[in-house]
């Protein structure tokens, strides 16, 4: 018999689903967190539920905020389960292991209730903001780097008394209070797939402050923590499958479960302004400077998902596992990493890199996780800038070799033209979708239209080497295709 996942449910769950061992009705918030996606609910709130699990970390729970008209979903699921859902780990060898977590304690639907949001933020028992918003929550420039304070939302949340509709309006509101009230600020905690995620959130959120109130700006500046971070954990979007997968295998009806991949890392800067959770615990590495760890995490992991996705769709598959049990395939992502990536790197310490690498390769491979290749194709102008691009111009800068990282944008750029090589549309997902499809509309006759727009490749176009790597993939992908551009970069041809 299925039974909806509750307080109630969850304590006749069958063995095989572990459940929370912690009493749940004893835990308090300490945490708010904006953005309970999938990779949260695999990653942050995994960890808690494991340091809960221990006896610790019980007055760290976490209270879960969506701001975006499409988080109602999330509440309306949130609210009826109580806040649990199943995190299920698919395994290489096709093994499942399925945890209902229960760190997460409350969700707050930011436009229904603003100020219910802002003084939760704003009590004493709150001690950390996290976030996981996405590239594009930070609403920065892509080249200058700068807050764009001309967004239509920040122009209104900058109104005064108005109700705030952004992220950065509740925080700062939140802090703008704890400070007249003499409290000291929270911790603003980012764990998002940005280089210096903390340093772009303390520059965003303290030029917001600024521009609501320069001496709120300043206190800001000086006392609120901005801990960078690295995390990862490869979490497909959840599928009417998956859902009913868990209904079959533990009889529970979990509205939004969670699949992952078994690895996880967790690399943090140890900056906190009211302690933090015993994170070391749970497994999570705390470091002084996390950026060699990001570096190598970005330009390798996130930036190979960039080198499979586009050449993979257009050539007619659909799954990253696809991609990565193809050898050509492999081959260029290996060459990438080991000759353009790793060479704009740190030394990281505690890690090995070529171990890492085909870590990755193996986990790319890992064909019960069903990673979708268009999920990795989505919003690239906010990916391809922070990810790939870094190490294109550093490459330049050292006379290093660029080959493969402007084959990856000419990929894109293909792409982008909306139909793959077997004459089936591609939807694009991207919050500049008109001009890029544009610009890609237009490039068989202009080669160069694409790589034009300098908001997103700044001066690139002005580089000789970069336009004559990007413009021979770009005529190799229209009129020979994908394979036979990647053969072409084996080749050296």
């Amino acid at each position: 018999m299925r039974q909806t996942l509750n307080n109630t449910s969850v304590a006749t769950t069958p063995a095989s689903l572990a459940a929370p061992g912690y009493d749940r009705s004893a835990l308090t918030a300490g945490i708010v967190h904006f953005g309970v996606g999938g990779f949260h609910r695999a990653h942050q709130a995994m960890y808690l539920d494991r340091l809960m699990d221990t006896g610790q970390a019980h007055d760290w729970a976490i209270c879960g905020v969506g701001v975006l008209p499409g988080d109602a979903r999330m509440k309306e699921v949130m609210d009826r389960q109580d806040c649990l859902y199943t995190l299920v780990v698919k395994n290489p060898d096709g093994t499942r292991e399925g945890r209902v977590i229960g760190s997460i304690i409350e969700y707050l639907f930011a436009p229904d209730d603003p100020e219910a949001v802002i003084e939760k933020m704003a009590s004493e028992a709150i001690r950390i903001v996290s976030l996981t918003v996405t590239e594009g929550g930070y609403n920065f420039h892509h080249v200058t780097g700068d807050f764009n304070a001309e967004n239509p939302d920040v122009l209104h949340d900058l109104q005064p008394g108005a109700a705030p509709r952004t992220t950065f309006g509740l925080v700062t509101e939140a802090l703008s209070r704890r400070r007249e009230r003499g409290q000291q600020p929270f911790t603003v905690m980012s764990c998002d797939n940005i280089q210096g995620n903390g340093d772009v959130a303390r520059k965003m959120f303290t030029a917001f402050a600024t521009l609501k109130d320069t001496e709120l700006g300043a206190w800001v500046a000086d006392h609120v923590p901005f801990p960078n971070s690295m995390v990862d954990r490869i979490t497909p979007v959840t599928t009417d499958a998956d859902r009913e997968a868990v209904a079959a295998e533990f009889g529970v009806e979990d509205a939004w479960p969670v699949v992952c991949e078994p690895f996880e890392q967790w690399v943090l800067e140890d900056h906190f302004s009211l302690g933090r959770p015993p994170f070391e615990d749970a497994g999570v590495q705390l470091v002084d400077d996390v950026e060699p760890y990001e570096l190598m995490k970005l330009r390798l992991l996130n930036a190979s998902h960039q080198g499979m996705c586009y050449f993979g769709y257009l050539a007619g598959y659909r799954y990253a596992n696809e991609v990565c049990q193809d050898p050509l395939f492999t081959q260029f992502l290996l060459d990438y990493m080991d000759k353009e990536a790793t060479p704009t790197l740190q030394p990281v310490p505690g890690i090995d890199l070529h171990e890492y690498k085909h870590t990755l390769i193996e986990r790319f491979s890992n064909e019960h996780i069903r990673d979708t290749l268009a999920r990795l194709c989505a919003e690239s102008s906010d990916r391809i800038p922070k990810w790939l691009l870094p190490v294109i111009r550093i490459n330049l800068k050292q006379g290093g070799e660029i080959h493969r990282s402007a084959a990856i944008v000419a990929s894109w750029a293909r792409y982008d033209e909306g139909v793959d090589e077997q004459g089936n549309p591609i939807e694009v997902v991207d919050r500049l979708k008109e001009p890029l499809m544009a610009a890609a509309a237009r490039q068989r006759g202009e080669p160069l239209a694409f790589i034009a727009n300098r908001e997103i490749f700044g001066d690139l176009i002005d580089n000789q080497s970069f336009v004559t790597a990007y413009t021979q993939i770009l005529n190799d992908l229209h009129s020979r295709g994908a394979r036979a551009a990647l053969e072409s970069l084996k080749s050296g041809s």
